[in-house]
């Protein structure tokens, strides 16, 4: 039997301006995806006047989300980073180089390098039930390592 369970399910992000120490991310929504990738494209194609199928690969950034209860300490510090890299008037933004270790409760890990948070909610919103909504923070990353991969016996 191969047991899929994302229980335990535990990540680390360091940036190299804001968290250089890093920090762990263990506080997951109940309402939303804790850990999110959209499907990444490989390659694109076309049709040619004739109907010849053309193709081409092309380089993508690797998109991973985090999807944690609102004002936990996992949070604070994600919402810390947001901000610390945001650039405006008068705001220069801390430019950091993140990387982020994911590890499974089969034992996988992956490690994200070469990345930059590029989105996230800068304020805590509220639902119409009364509740903080969910904040999601979204990277992408340049480079992605995987082991090990294997399903598990129970």
């Amino acid at each position: 039997m191969i047991n899929v369970s994302g229980y335990g399910l535990k990540g680390r992000v360091v940036a190299s301006n804001t968290f250089p120490s890093g920090f762990k991310v263990e506080g997951f929504a109940d309402d939303a995806d804790p850990l999110d990738s959209p499907d990444f494209t490989a390659a694109d194609t076309a049709s040619a006047l004739n109907g010849d199928l053309v193709v081409w690969s092309r380089a993508a950034g690797i998109e991973v989300a985090f999807n944690v209860i609102p004002t936990s300490e996992d949070d604070v510090n994600l919402s810390a980073l947001l901000e610390a890299n945001r650039v405006g008037k008068n705001k220069k933004g801390a430019r950091d180089v993140i990387k982020i270790t994911t590890t499974y409760p089969s034992g996988a890990v992956v490690n994200y390098s070469n990345g930059v948070i590029i989105s996230g909610s800068l304020i805590p919103a509220v639902g119409s039930n009364g509740r903080i909504k969910t904040r999601q923070y979204r990277f992408r990353f340049e480079q992605v390592n995987k082991s090990g991969e294997t399903g598990q016996e129970i």
